[in-house]
């Protein structure tokens, strides 16, 4: 049996990683500077994780969720504490688009309402309800289509009054920053109406946190940056360091019922232990503090390349643009210098998401290459 083919690759073959280098099978190493996808938080292979998860593993690593699970318990104390959402639910499952799934339909229970509003070059996921409120056309098969949203320009409060004014809106859904469609991101103006008329008009607000969040973005989650409170806040990519997990925070506005939401894996033993020390090392270790000072570095090195046209993003989920695109630089940063790094929908992007272990010399390693590249 072959592999269905769907994923264009590089050529190399990953052995093994440390914090953020990588070792491929040919013990050539490559700085990390995209974290597979923005997964990597607290740096490949961290010995806290580790230890964690090899003595859980050692006890029971799976049960489902007809029996108690402690962990969940703690892991949802610790989130909130960190989050600063304490008086929120956490409902764990297993990755980024299950987690929105979960959320949209939450808040179809919640209103008994169908219609979706979401956004131009928006990313939430691949599954069913997630991929369709997903701009982008390729990955959404017909059967998709079924499911009723508008998508709307970012910044048109107008726009969304407009469509919430119809009655017919269970939620509005919109990342913190847009991950794949191009860090671009929504003003605090913007962020703060939608939080209003969300309430106004008994429609869900739901801020997708899964690549902006878990201190990615300088806050905990991005959507901190405008004041606002959602509903319904969506994670996954940094919460498990590579362990499949996810989630979503859950206003107490919501009330929980037996069968409502379910998972067969979602919270189990490992991912819950992989989750716990994530949270533990950004306390410990003060990541976030980390996350400031190398993006403030790192944003001062890029204004001094003048082939970069503007510097999109917050903290280490940041974006190059350039007036040319950046698929050759890619490959030639991967194949000759060695370093990860990622791309968008636009294609004139070149998109960073490192570790938030990351330092100023990897930063220093990064721009010394792409001169050399651009030069």
């Amino acid at each position: 049996m072959n592999l269905f083919n769907v994923y264009p690759r590089y050529n190399v073959t990953p052995v093994k990683a440390k914090d953020c280098m990588v070792t491929d099978d040919k013990d050539i190493q490559y700085l990390d500077l995209y974290g597979g996808h923005g997964v990597i938080s607290i740096g490949h292979a961290h010995p806290h994780y580790l230890k964690k998860l090899k003595r859980q593993l050692d006890a029971i690593g799976f049960y489902s969720n007809a029996v108690q699970n402690p962990l969940q318990c703690e892991l949802a104390e610790k989130l909130g504490q960190l989050s600063e959402y304490q008086k929120y639910n956490l409902f764990l499952c297993n990755s980024g688009a299950e987690a929105n799934e979960n959320a949209l339909k939450l808040a179809s229970f919640y209103n008994q309402k169908k219609r979706v509003v979401t956004f131009d070059n928006s990313f939430h996921g691949r599954t069913s309800v997630a991929v369709s409120v997903t701009d982008n056309p390729k990955i959404n098969a017909p059967i998709n289509s079924t499911n009723p949203k508008t998508f709307l320009p970012l910044n048109r409060v107008d726009l969304v009054e407009q469509e919430l004014k119809k009655g017919d809106v269970c939620a509005v859904i919109i990342e913190g920053i847009q991950g794949v469609g191009g860090l671009d991101e929504g003003t605090t103006t913007f962020f703060q109406e939608l939080e209003k008329q969300c309430k106004q008009y008994d429609v869900v607000f739901i801020v997708d946190e899964v690549q902006s969040g878990y201190g990615r973005s300088g806050k905990f989650f991005a959507h901190q940056y405008h004041k606002v409170k959602p509903d319904i806040i969506s994670v996954a990519k940094g919460m498990g360091n590579g362990f499949p997990i996810g989630g979503i925070l859950i206003s107490p506005k919501f009330k929980a019922a037996y069968g409502m939401l379910g998972t067969t894996f979602g919270g189990n033993h490992l991912a819950c232990a992989a989750g716990i020390s994530v949270l533990e090392t950004i306390e410990k270790e003060k990541l976030i503090e980390n996350v400031n000072a190398v993006s403030d570095y790192f944003i001062k090195k890029a204004q001094k390349i003048p082939q970069v046209k503007k510097i999109k993003g917050k903290g280490l989920m940041l974006g190059l643009e350039f007036d040319f695109e950046v698929a050759e630089i890619r490959k030639k940063l991967i194949c000759e210098k060695h370093i990860f790094t990622g791309g968008a929908m636009n294609k004139k992007l070149l998109r960073i998401l490192p570790p938030l272990t990351v330092q100023k010399e990897h930063i220093d390693t990064f721009f010394k290459s792409l001169k050399e590249i651009l030069n």
